[in-house]
């Protein structure tokens, strides 16, 4: 009897093969060798499964419009709350890489704006189209040298996108255009000279940078030790005279100090005797209704329109910590 046919693999099935072994060669790390990826460097090069390398282009993508190519030509349906996975795991790490550029169109677009748009290096570009020739060899080796290079520029790009905020110290710290920074700075440079007098600004978490400003030894002498990992608010301060630390949250797309984040900052935080006040921070009260319902009570609520005003959430006391 004879062996049985092995099953050939599909135009769509081979291309995404063949654009793994690209990533593979440009030594993307692991957590971007898979399907994923495959199919998010397919959709940035505009290639179908019967495209020929040599017409790849280089058309500039949102998020979605992959994710949409994905399915139409590759019959691959992402789930649309896999947007942010697309986003996070794929597409970042291609942009710190110089692979990908965010935004050439107009690189002071907010890191975290739904208008985000992504393309293709023309070095990438020019490699990629000789994929399977005899010129891939030496055009692989020498994009080799020349990335080390690309991925120096990558610093060098976000400065062009870093807004200035002025520490209570006169310290000027920069954050990343857009997202909950702008009330971040808003937090620094309106909430704490009124609220938080004399406080020291231990820690700022940035869109961009998680950990954008950290004060490691004042915050070891409170008993804390901050993790890469951990869920920390984005403004911490503390006040010396009282030692209590101001923790911090500023909302726009996440949500605002409720019961359950209520309860993770107090497990967070729970190493240091210093006394915890929560404070969720708003641009605008139109922007707070949204999340009114969601606000833990024995919490605060400040509003950067009207930044002179606090709002209490019950409990005996007026900006205090709780036992």
């Amino acid at each position: 009897m004879p062996e049985p046919a092995r099953r050939r693999r599909t135009p769509a099935a081979k291309r995404v093969a063949e654009a793994l072994d690209i990533l593979k060669a440009l030594g993307v790390p692991k957590e971007q060798q898979n399907e994923r990826s495959a199919l998010t460097f397919l959709a940035l090069l505009g290639m179908t499964p019967r495209k020929r390398w040599a017409d790849a282009e280089a058309p500039m993508l949102g998020i979605t419009e992959m994710m949409d190519h994905f399915q139409k030509h590759f019959d691959k349906k992402y789930a649309p709350n896999t947007r942010e996975t697309v986003r996070r795991f794929t597409v970042h790490q291609f942009v710190q890489m110089g692979l990908v550029l965010a935004n050439p169109d107009d690189p002071r677009r907010p890191v975290n704006s739904p208008d985000n748009l992504y393309q293709v290096a023309p070095t990438l570009l020019k490699l990629a189209r000789v994929f399977g020739s005899p010129l891939w060899n030496g055009s692989l080796e020498g994009f080799l040298k020349t990335a080390g290079a690309l991925r120096r520029l990558q610093p060098r790009e976000r400065t062009m996108v870093l807004i200035p905020v002025r520490l209570p110290d006169g310290r000027e710290l920069k954050v990343t255009a857009g997202g909950q920074n702008e009330v971040v700075k808003k937090i620094i440079e309106g909430f704490c000279p009124r609220f938080t007098p004399g406080g020291v600004v231990v820690y700022v978490g940035d869109t961009g940078d998680k950990q954008r400003h950290v004060e490691a030894g004042y915050l070891k002498r409170l008993g804390l030790t901050i993790d890469a990992h951990g869920k920390m608010p984005d403004v911490v301060v503390h006040l010396p005279q009282k030692n209590w630390l101001v923790l911090i949250e500023a909302v726009t797309s996440h949500g605002p100090v409720g019961l359950k984040r209520h309860n993770e900052l107090k497990d967070l935080f729970k190493p240091t005797p210093a006394g915890l006040v929560f404070v969720t921070a708003f641009l605008t009260r139109r922007a707070m209704t949204k999340y009114l319902a969601d606000i833990a009570w024995e919490t605060e609520v400040w509003i950067a329109e009207a930044p002179s005003h606090i709002i209490h959430f019950n409990g005996e006391r007026f900006l205090g910590p709780y036992e």
